[in-house]
């Protein structure tokens, strides 16, 4: 099962590093990971992605939660939250029928094209993970596909419900 750990930690050098060597030393894969300064220039908020049963879960969790850098743990997967993903794509634009098929597709899944040049287009998009494969799939059926970079999904929990370190 997938799940979606936000880290609130020190914005210090090898804060990130340690929690990564953590999933390393114990054979925990991460799917993602993004991070970067909050608001509080001294905190950062790390999320990860990663896959396990509960008991793996609970037990990375723990792990991390011991680190002296970090200050909260939470599993945003267990309540009602918010991710998404940023994806770029760079497709091949070889004639004008292409490019009318890819910003129609563009539009469709409210993409926006960032960068034009003679003979490719980038595409960007944000949005939940399934609905950037479908949004990649769909720009393959048009044109060829030379590159796809994407960020990592980050997320939020709804509401008022908010990351903070324990007072």
């Amino acid at each position: 099962m997938k799940h979606i750990l936000t880290i609130l930690m020190e914005n210090e050098a090898g804060a990130l590093s340690r929690i990564v060597g953590l999933f390393s030393q114990r054979g925990y894969n991460i799917d993602s990971l993004c991070v970067a300064k909050t608001d509080d220039p001294t905190l950062s908020r790390l999320t990860i992605c990663t896959t396990g049963d509960a008991k793996v879960l609970e037990q990375i969790t723990k792990h991390v939660n011991k680190l002296i850098d970090v200050l909260r743990v939470k599993n945003i997967t267990e309540q009602e939250h918010v991710e998404r993903e940023l994806i770029l794509v760079k497709i091949l634009t070889p004639n004008s029928s292409v490019k009318t098929g890819i910003k129609r597709t563009a539009d469709i899944f409210r993409a926006q094209i960032i960068d034009v040049c003679n003979d490719c287009y980038t595409v960007q998009m944000a949005g939940q993970p399934s609905k950037l494969k479908a949004f990649v799939e769909a720009l393959k059926q048009e044109a060829g596909v030379i590159e796809v970079v994407r960020s990592g999904t980050i997320g939020v929990l709804r509401g008022k419900n908010v990351l903070r370190p324990k007072q």
